[in-house]
């Protein structure tokens, strides 16, 4: 963490900036985009995934930083899930799900390992020092 002084620099949150890329190139094209719920819905699941995580660090907090990375741990797997209905749907390509399922899983271990670091560390949080 020392290392790390704002957001972008993690590497969970630039993952997760590229998979909203990826999913909103996926959700302008016909017929995907005229599926308004499905695709509203993969969309703020996939920002959810970057959002809890800017906002669990700037929290400042282990603590807090641990609450909303599980929250994008969780944001993840509703993509994945909703990744699947678009598939069934066939508004992407097996090797456009496939991309992207890959991505996602990638995004939830990796968010589990920096987890499971923080859960490990000494560090509090920028707040707590004086």
């Amino acid at each position: 963490m020392a290392t790390i002084n704002k957001f972008e620099d993690l590497e969970i949150w630039q993952l997760a900036r590229k998979i909203c890329k990826i999913i909103f190139e996926y959700t302008s094209r016909t017929p995907f985009y005229k599926d308004f719920s499905l695709r509203d819905q993969i969309n703020r699941s996939s920002g959810s995934i970057m959002d809890n995580t800017s906002e669990g660090f700037e929290r400042e907090g282990r603590k807090e930083l641990i609450q909303y990375l599980s929250i994008s741990k969780a944001s993840a797997g509703e993509c994945r899930s909703q990744l699947y209905r678009a598939y069934d749907r066939k508004y992407i390509t097996k090797e456009e799900f496939e991309e992207l399922h890959k991505l996602l899983i990638q995004e939830s271990q990796k968010i589990r390992s920096f987890i499971n670091y923080l859960k490990g560390s000494d560090y509090r949080g920028v707040k707590y020092k004086t």
